[in-house]
């Protein structure tokens, strides 16, 4: 387990860039927290520490933004939140990721803790104030 606490925004993205060092293709985070915790913030560190230069967004009304960089990599940000179950989830092409080589962060992904697989990366994101989050990362020996 890796927990770290940040104080900015900044540092939230700097602790993502360092986490995407750690990861592999096929690799699926469930970024756990409530409404601004930093969830998106990290997956724009997850972004920029993958070598992806898109701009990152909150994928709330769209379910799904897909970051591609020159070489294979590709971060898929998937946000279950308007979600209300696992047949929803079917037509946004979240299964047909799962297996492949594409990184998947999948925000509020404990609304449909069925959809998740065993060998899921969670993080939890904690706002302990305006500014400071604690950050926590199990479930895989990496951390």
């Amino acid at each position: 387990m890796l927990e770290r606490m940040t104080y900015s925004v900044e540092e939230t993205e700097q602790f993502g860039r360092m986490l995407a060092e750690r990861l592999r293709p096929g690799d699926l985070l469930v970024l756990s927290g409530d409404l601004g915790a930093g969830k998106t913030a990290l997956v724009r560190g997850l972004a920029a520490g993958l070598g992806l230069e898109d701009e990152v967004s909150s994928p709330t009304f769209v379910i799904m933004n897909e970051y591609r960089g020159r070489g294979p990599v590709r971060l898929c940000h998937f946000d279950f939140y308007r979600l209300r179950d696992e047949d929803d989830l079917y037509s946004t092409g979240y299964y047909d990721l799962l297996g492949t080589d594409a990184i998947l962060a999948v925000e509020w992904g404990e609304r449909i803790p069925e959809a998740l697989p065993k060998a899921a990366i969670w993080v939890r994101m904690k706002r302990v104030d305006a500014q400071t989050r604690r950050i926590t990362v199990e479930g895989d020996e990496r951390f």
